[in-house]
C-alpha cells in the first residue's frame, strides 16, 4: 500500500487523510501540475508530475515554503531549534509564545520572519493560520498540545525534500494565467466551501471569505480548462448539514462525479436525518 508524507503545517481543510481516497482518480503521466488553493499542500507533495504548480492566496504560507526551499534542511532545522530556544517556546508555558507572537505582529510586514512564523504554528492551538483584519498573527497558545516535536520534525524533513522544484505563487485565483497549460497537464483545485463555516472562509481572519461569485467564476475557469484539454480534478461539498450547494449541483452534472466523503456526525440514532450529513464529492472532466 502507498504511504504518502504530511505537511508540516495543520493546514485547515488539509486533504491528507484523504489522499488515498482521491488521487486513485487523478490521471496518470502528468506533465504539469497546478494545486490552484494549495494550503498545507497534501497534494501537490503527494502527485508526480514533470513540473508542479502551487498557488495560495496566503501569502504568509507561502512566504513558508518559499524560505524552506532557499535553505538546506540542516540550516533550516538549525534555525527552527534556535528561534524556539531563544524565545524559550514550550508546550506548557504560554510567556514566550505571546512575547514571540508580540514581537511578529509588531515587525514591519516587509520584515516580518517566516521562520518565526513557523514557530508560533508549531505552538499555538491546533497548529492552526489564523489572522485578524490587520493581518496580526491571533491564534491561541496550544496548552499542553502543540509543539515542534518529533513528528513534526521528522514531517517537515520529508516535505523540505518535496517542494525543492515545486514553483510557488500567491494570488488570487481569479488572477492567475493558466493558458500555458494544455494536453497532458492536470488542474486540482480544493476551494473553500462556501456552504460550510470553516475558520478559512468566515470572512474573520484577514481573508476575504467564499462567495457565490467565486464559486461561479471556479466553474467557468474549469470549464475553460476543459475545452483546452486540460484534466481537472475539484474537490468540494455537495451537501453540509441541511444546506446543499444548488450551483454546484447543476454545474458538476455534466462531467464525472466520485463520492469521496459522507460523515454523518452525532447522528448514529438517526443516520438518515439529512441536517446531520455532511456529503463531499470529487469532480473529474475525465
Amino acid at each position: 500500500m502507498r504511504t504518502y508524507s504530511k505537511s508540516p503545517l495543520n493546514y485547515i481543510g488539509g486533504k491528507y487523510r484523504m489522499l488515498s481516497t482521491i488521487t486513485k482518480f487523478f490521471p496518470r503521466d502528468i506533465d504539469t501540475m497546478y494545486d490552484l488553493f494549495a494550503g498545507g499542500c497534501d497534494v501537490c507533495t503527494n502527485v508526480v508530475a514533470n513540473k508542479t504548480h502551487a498557488n495560495d492566496i496566503n501569502h504568509f504560507v507561502i512566504g513558508i515554503y518559499e524560505t524552506f526551499q532557499q535553505m538546506d534542511i540542516d540550516s533550516l532545522l538549525q534555525t527552527i531549534d534556535s528561534t524556539i530556544e531563544r524565545w524559550n517556546l514550550t508546550m506548557h508555558d504560554s510567556d514566550g509564545f505571546l512575547q514571540l507572537r508580540q514581537h511578529y505582529n509588531n515587525t514591519p510586514f516587509e520584515e516580518r520572519n517566516p521562520i518565526e512564523l513557523y514557530a508560533l504554528v508549531c505552538y499555538s492551538f491546533n497548529y492552526q493560520f489564523r489572522f485578524n483584519n490587520q493581518h496580526d498573527f491571533n491564534n491561541p497558545f496550544g496548552r499542553n498540545r502543540s509543539s515542534f516535536n518529533a513528528t513534526m520534525r521528522k514531517n517537515l524533513i520529508a516535505f523540505h525534500g518535496k517542494i525543492k522544484n515545486i514553483q510557488f505563487s500567491s494570488k488570487n485565483f481569479r488572477e492567475l494565467d493558466l493558458s500555458f497549460l494544455s494536453v497532458g497537464d492536470f488542474v486540482y483545485a480544493d476551494p473553500p466551501y462556501r456552504i460550510t463555516t470553516a475558520s478559512y472562509n468566515d470572512g474573520k481572519r484577514g481573508f476575504k471569505g467564499w462567495s457565490l461569485e467565486d464559486d461561479l467564476i471556479l466553474f467557468d475557469l474549469l470549464d475553460c480548462l476543459n475545452a483546452n484539454g486540460v484534466k481537472f480534478a475539484l474537490s468540494n461539498v455537495v451537501e453540509h448539514k441541511g444546506f446543499e450547494n444548488e450551483e454546484l449541483n447543476q454545474w458538476m452534472a455534466k462531467y464525472a462525479v466520485h463520492e469521496v466523503g459522507c460523515n454523518y456526525d452525532n447522528s448514529n440514532y438517526q443516520a438518515r436525518n439529512r441536517n446531520f450529513i455532511t456529503r463531499e464529492v470529487l469532480v473529474t472532466n475525465y
